[in-house]
């Protein structure tokens, strides 16, 4: 019973702390941020299956490091170093499930140039506020976060590439937002997609199986 009330639980805690609790005291602010992503590893931890692959661990990594993020991203470096090392981990889960496609192949390019495009935008922006220190990382992230986009893809699994997709639109507009311009409710939005994207990530351990082979598009 517990594990079908988790994902409802999930939401409602996610509400909680995306809409009613203050920004300050930053320590209440924390606990309440980092308790979605607590209850999302305990969902991914449900979702194993009996014949565990190595794309399980590295996955739960991935959710792990990414809860390090959240606690650290008002040092930005720090918490966008543990999402980039959270990255690596979901990267190597979903080469693990990789099945060639030539609709997978072809979604390549349009993620490339959407990656190039906002390597450029941020670039600009962060050149005119005097933050040169911060593109070599902003660009290793985006990199990084593409690459593991396309791997979701290239698994041919549908919840992995959603929480990935929203990944992607999660740290668009926080970027954004905080280097380009301001966006009304952004917090709001980067929180609620960033929240979803990492539990239909966690979901999708229950229907990977090196032992059982995904649909190929």
């Amino acid at each position: 019973m517990i594990l079908y009330r988790s994902p409802i639980l999930i939401l409602i805690l996610s509400l909680f702390y995306i809409f009613i609790i203050p920004k300050e005291p930053l320590a209440f602010q924390l606990f309440f941020k980092v308790l979605p992503m607590a209850l999302i590893i305990g969902y991914a931890l449900n979702q194993f299956p009996k014949g565990k692959s190595k794309t399980h661990w590295f996955i739960l990594t991935g959710l792990s490091f990414s809860i390090i993020g959240d606690a650290t991203i008002h040092w930005f470096v720090i918490g966008l170093s543990a999402f980039l090392v959270g990255h690596f981990f979901y990267i190597l889960g979903f080469i693990k499930q990789f099945r060639f496609s030539k609709i997978g192949l072809l979604l390549s390019i349009p993620i490339a140039i959407y990656s190039v495009w906002m390597m450029f935008q941020l670039t600009e922006a962060l050149n005119k506020q005097g933050n040169q220190v911060l593109i070599i990382p902003v660009i290793i992230y985006i990199i990084a976060i593409s690459i593991m986009f396309w791997t979701a893809i290239m698994t041919s699994n549908k919840w992995a590439y959603l929480g990935s997709l929203l990944f992607i639109i999660s740290d668009s507009i926080l970027a954004w937002n905080m280097f380009v311009s301001p966006i009304s409710n952004a917090h709001q939005y980067i929180m609620l997609t960033y929240y979803a994207a990492q539990f239909f990530i966690a979901h999708s351990l229950s229907t990977f199986n090196e032992s059982r082979k995904p649909t190929v598009w």
